[in-house]
């Protein structure tokens, strides 16, 4: 559940001194408002970029057009190249980033609705990208997408203690 998991990773991030920024495409940032719905998120919550367009991607992330243009805004790469453009674009020691197909149109045979990369990423070079495949209408993808980059990243965070 989303309103567990917030907490959780607050703690956890409050008790190492270190903080969060989120890029998100189809999740419309969702995972920037649950974060920031915490009274005193600012001591843990850095910043969240909504990266909807390719181009937004591009400028504000640094992805670059041929990642796009090969693999699409729904790919490891582009997801990978979004994380890691946020943490450079910020002063965050963690990162993730979030790319998909929420629908209820826009899916493909190779991609289809419910087609979600997300991308983590923190200190010590680690970085992960994960494809999910999420069932049920927009919202629903976009709450599983939501709820499973925050439970990752809790479990990382809990790995570490």
């Amino acid at each position: 559940m989303i309103e567990q998991s917030v907490p959780v990773l607050a703690k956890a991030l409050l008790a190492r001194r270190e903080s969060l920024a989120t890029a998100e495409s189809c999740t419309g940032g969702w995972v920037a408002k649950v974060c920031t719905d915490l009274a005193g998120s600012s001591g843990w919550f850095e910043r969240g970029l909504v990266t909807y367009s390719n181009a937004a991607k591009q400028e504000l992330l640094g992805v670059s057009a041929q990642t796009l243009n090969q693999s699409g805004a729904v790919s490891e790469q582009t997801v990978q190249e979004m994380v890691l453009g946020i943490l450079r674009h910020s002063h965050a020691q963690w990162g993730l980033a979030i790319s998909g197909i929420a629908g209820p149109g826009g899916g493909s045979a190779d991609k289809p609705t419910g087609t979600v990369w997300i991308a983590w990423a923190g200190p010590g070079d680690w970085l992960v990208t994960r494809c999910y495949r999420f069932d049920g209408d927009r919202d629903e993808v976009r709450r599983q997408a939501v709820e499973t980059a925050l439970r990752v990243l809790c479990e990382r965070l809990r790995e570490l203690a």
